[in-house]
């Protein structure tokens, strides 16, 4: 039985139980803030839901095999994790951000002795200490932007996908210590059979999350414009090519292409002629 650790909570917790359910391991979707402990894939796998600060941690001592976390949570533990997947999910940066009033433009103007409240200690002082300035850190759990307006600091580094909320709190933005984003990863001493179930899982995530960037793409195209249209289509390795029944002049051309390069696929393949154009979603894709 392998052992996944997975945030029971917070901006991750949806996207990762819709990718495991997508590989076959359907859990339930009600909000729970506790730990839970769920069988799924027929028994195959044990699903452990956790804080998601605690996911690496979870990892790193042997209570789970591999987990789903975010790479600033990984980066903020530390510790002999490897990171077998990045996933298309979960991206975000932790901003350094000062209130709209002060004169600093960048880190470097921020002053020795500024006070920076943060849930990220380890990677703000590994950013300021690289960059050999002298802030003081405030370790705050929640509620990181209200820490300038509350007196108790100058200047916040948290993490955020659209800012909206630092703006919301007359935060402006100068810096970015890290860029996130939703990975899988996997202890560092598993074994054979173990790690062999684990690759298994990883292929079966990567094939879903590779899938979520294509499209199959289907259509009739005169023979005249094959040439042509074979390098706007390159599948992958190559579009697959059909002779259309009792139509010489005519071929059916299928391949996978870029999700978001489709719009300008198909105009393309309108002004040459084609016809009959399909584009379908892909459940999973295996290089």
């Amino acid at each position: 039985m392998i052992r996944i650790a997975v945030p029971n909570k917070g901006r991750l917790r949806d996207p990762t139980l819709s990718l495991l359910g997508r590989v076959g391991l359907s859990l339930p979707t009600t909000p729970n803030d506790r730990g839970l402990v769920l069988d799924a894939g027929g028994g195959r796998y044990r699903v452990l839901a956790v804080n998601a600060r605690d996911v690496p941690e979870y990892v790193a001592k042997g209570a789970a095999d591999c987990a789903i976390t975010g790479t600033d949570l990984l980066a903020e533990a530390g510790g002999g994790l490897t990171v077998a997947l990045t996933l298309n999910f979960g991206k975000a940066r932790l901003e350094l951000a000062v209130p709209e009033g002060s004169g600093a433009r960048d880190a470097g103007d921020l002053p020795s002795g500024t006070r920076v409240a943060t849930s990220y200690p380890n990677l703000t002082r590994e950013f300021f200490r690289a960059r050999r300035q002298e802030v003081v850190l405030v370790p705050v759990s929640g509620a990181v932007e209200a820490a300038p307006g509350m007196g108790i600091a100058d200047a916040i580094a948290d993490l955020v996908e659209t800012g909206a909320t630092m703006r919301s709190n007359a935060l402006r933005p100068i810096a970015t210590l890290f860029s996130s984003s939703a990975a899988v990863v996997v202890g560092g001493s598993l074994a054979p059979d173990v790690q062999g179930e684990v690759d298994e899982l990883v292929l079966a995530l990567q094939s879903v999350s590779r899938a979520e960037r294509c499209r199959y793409l289907m259509a009739n195209v005169p023979r005249e414009a094959l040439s042509e249209l074979s390098a706007l289509l390159p599948g992958v390795s190559g579009p697959t090519i059909l002779n259309l029944l009792g139509r010489d002049d005519w071929v059916a051309v299928h391949a996978v292409v870029e999700a978001d390069g489709v719009n300008g696929i198909v105009a393309v393949l309108k002004k040459r002629g084609a016809t009959g154009i399909l584009i379908s979603p892909l459940e999973r894709m295996v290089l």
